[in-house]
């Protein structure tokens, strides 16, 4: 015998078919207690008063299914899902404002390219709003002006800005990235209003964030989880040997950690501190440029709610590896190679750019993939991965070897990450070499 409703497998839905079914033989015993046979033929008016009230009781059905779910974090949506991230103080969040402005080059050089790039950081000074390009924008003397989307830093209908709101670009960005324009200048209007500000997190997002939440306050998972929270932020890694943060270590509270360290004596008055690694959206500035606070100043005010007293966090940017990739790409005849090349990058951008973590090694078998899917592309030859790494040294979470140049791995090898490296994919990359050919 099927059992249904909430059984120790879940809930099991009652079906159509089986509705039906019991409310016939419900009928055929009630008139047989009369000693009549009850008339269930396909054109028998009984028949019909019973598959309507099946209907009605299959709905009905499914919205206790709907409501046995409601109660999971991994199976609820909407509503349902807004009142579980309220049990636990972790509400919805807004989504950001994105559009469209105009970027115009006055007093350029002749034969000069000028390149504004992705990540610049735009002002609505009237609104006292920031915004961030979503693509690089290149203006010579022959193009003179170029449309970027770009995204509001802060989530919200603050972003919603009307139309000819933002009008510079951030004089602090300005001075340290766009110093060498010289006589050259940018000016940036938007012809339309910015929106979107008033969404809301979708539900898929919100989920995770709701899974991953850490249910105590001092512990390496309740550092992470608050830092990860924080718009911009990527990945955070946390290293506490000592167990001064994480007091589910085995040798918690066995030590005194007021006399000795384990290896020295300890100083008066000298702080204890855990490595804290952080990857973040290279749009977003580590420190704070101008009108948007960096990373590192959030990270700082919010690792400072969590951690113990007494416990300071030392907050470290990672590793942000640029990956590219070196091909001969076999494409049909009739696609525009400057567009089918553009199309690779943002596709190599769009699916394998959002997935990667610190020391998340990228995948042969994946950029391989991701290119063979692009239309118009037929076959992909001599496929080399490449990394050119901006930094090396200033972690200690074992030894990652000093490299100078572009690293070309061999065909069919993988780019392996060291644990405080994040892997990164941009378009506008210049390690991006692809030779297209004509099938």
């Amino acid at each position: 015998m099927t059992e249904f409703g909430v059984t120790q497998e879940g809930f099991v839905l009652k079906g159509l078919d089986a509705i039906l079914g019991d409310a016939k033989a419900r009928a055929g015993q009630m008139w047989a207690t009369l000693g009549l046979q009850p008339d269930l033929s396909a054109t028998s008016p009984l028949l019909k008063l019973i598959e309507a009230t099946a209907q009605e009781d299959a709905e009905l059905w499914k919205r206790l299914q709907d409501f046995y779910y409601s109660a999971f974090v991994s199976t609820s949506t909407g509503d349902a899902l807004d009142l579980l991230g309220d049990d636990v103080g972790l509400v919805r969040r807004d989504a950001f404002a994105t559009g469209a402005v105009t970027l115009t080059l006055t007093g350029g050089l002749s034969g000069r390219t000028y390149i504004v790039p992705e990540g610049t950081i735009l002002l609505a000074p009237t609104r006292g709003q920031s915004f961030a390009t979503l693509a690089a924008a290149e203006l010579t003397t022959d193009v003179t002006e170029r449309s970027v989307d770009v995204r509001a830093f802060t989530r919200g209908t603050d972003g919603d800005v009307p139309l000819g709101t933002i009008t510079a670009i951030d004089p602090a960005y300005r001075a340290v990235y766009l110093a060498d324009f010289g006589p050259a200048d940018v000016t940036v209007t938007n012809e339309h209003e910015l929106s979107g500000g008033d969404g809301r997190e979708d539900d898929d997002t919100y989920r995770g964030r709701q899974l991953g939440i850490s249910r105590t306050l001092w512990t390496s998972e309740a550092v992470g989880q608050a830092v990860l929270d924080i718009d911009g932020v990527i990945d955070v890694l946390l290293s506490d040997p000592l167990g001064g943060v994480d007091v589910s270590q085995s040798f918690f509270n066995e030590f005194s950690f007021g006399e000795r360290l384990f290896s020295a004596e300890r100083r008066i008055g000298e702080p204890y501190t855990f490595d804290l690694v952080v990857a973040h959206d290279f749009r977003w500035p580590w420190r704070t440029t101008g009108s948007v606070p960096g990373v590192y100043e959030r990270v700082a005010e919010v690792a400072d709610r969590v951690r113990p007293a007494g416990v300071h966090p030392n907050i470290v940017e990672a590793d942000h590896i640029d990956v590219g990739v070196r091909a001969r790409v076999i494409v049909e005849r009739g696609y525009d190679e400057a567009a089918l090349s553009t199309a690779i990058r943002a596709r190599l951008t769009d699916t394998l750019g959002g997935d990667l973590r610190l020391g998340t090694a990228v995948l042969y078998s994946k950029v391989m993939r991701a290119i063979v899917e692009v239309p118009g592309v037929v076959d992909v030859q001599r496929l080399h991965l490449r990394r050119y790494p901006p930094a090396f040294g200033r972690i200690t979470f074992g030894e990652v070897p000093h490299q100078t140049t572009v690293v070309d791995a061999a065909v069919g090898q993988n780019l392996l990450m060291g644990p405080t490296e994040l892997p990164v994919f941009r378009s506008d990359a210049a390690l991006h070499d692809l030779e297209l050919v004509t099938a």
